[in-house]
């Protein structure tokens, strides 16, 4: 499969028919950010796709998915690289039994070193890009977001004792995050950039069925329109199209064919993840909830 496309309805189609359904907007920026080629941050509440964007790119394409799940305290030895240094000891005590020497510079080679996701995605060999994921991104510290520029600006990393490595084939970067916090400006400088908004029903119905296709059309269109209702509530955490494609397949397991003032609390766990979101949504009525 190539990378390239002629056009953004070409990508956007060829998406829809791997299962990722998306609106022109997205589309477009996925097109863009492979053309260029620039790092795209695609940002919005959890749950709309932001993830899933990155993996549907990968599978279309057949290229490796490399994915770096950042957090608090990420730092290079989990994104980057680490040293080996049970090998390197092993190194020197074989070393030292065979009457030999070692040099510092010995102990500092390819051989001792353990890769991580950014390497891997640098040192990928083709013959096309990888896909690498930067994922929530915002978890992160403002120390981890410089130490990503020179990946992002150039692609390429460095490392202190072997130099700087350029990709030969650059991989195609994409970063999420859920805006816990706003990202530094020289980072987003360094990328395009794309809000994910929650989907209107028409979409949403049509996200689902792609996703749980045994599920019948009423049952879906039902819960798109029951999972908009909840997000009109004052929520903690507004669910998004993840958690409605959990409702529908929890109603299938169930063997529901259609949501209920009386069945919705079997299921609701499946859409709310608070305590205080259930009772939101109780206190308003789980009639109105699921039928409007």
């Amino acid at each position: 499969m190539s990378t390239s496309f002629v056009s953004t309805t070409q990508l956007r189609d060829a998406l829809a028919e791997n299962g990722y359904l998306t609106d022109d907007g997205l589309a477009t920026a996925l097109f863009v950010a492979m053309s260029l080629p620039q790092p795209l941050l695609l940002e919005g509440e959890a749950g709309v796709g932001k993830t899933q964007a990155a993996k549907s790119l990968a599978a279309l394409l057949g290229t490796p998915l490399i994915r770096l799940q950042c957090y608090e305290g990420i730092d290079a030895s989990e994104a980057l690289y680490e040293w080996n240094y049970p090998q390197q000891l092993l190194g020197i005590r074989v070393a030292e039994s065979q009457g030999k020497s070692l040099t510092e510079e010995s102990l500092f080679t390819r051989e001792y070193l353990i890769e991580r996701p950014l390497m891997k995605a640098v040192e990928h060999q083709g013959p096309l890009p990888a896909v690498l994921l930067i994922d929530e991104v915002d978890r992160a510290d403002e120390e981890f977001e410089a130490f990503l520029f020179e990946l992002l600006a150039e692609g390429s990393v460095t490392i202190p004792e072997l130099g700087t490595i350029h990709a030969k084939f650059p991989p195609i970067v994409i970063l999420t995050s859920n805006r816990t916090r706003d990202l530094h400006d020289a980072l987003k400088r360094r990328c395009l950039y794309h809000w994910i908004d929650y989907p209107d029903i028409k979409q949403a119905t049509a996200i689902i069925r792609s996703r749980v296709p045994q599920a019948s059309a009423d049952l879906t269109a039902q819960i798109a329109s029951s999972v908009q209702r909840l997000r009109s509530l004052d929520v903690q955490k507004q669910p998004g199209i993840a958690e409605a494609i959990d409702w529908v397949s929890a109603a299938m397991i169930l063997g529901l064919d259609r949501i209920t003032a009386d069945n919705a609390v079997q299921t609701l766990g499946s859409v709310l993840k608070y305590r205080e979101d259930h009772d939101v949504a109780q206190a308003k009525g789980l009639g109105w909830v699921v039928n409007g």
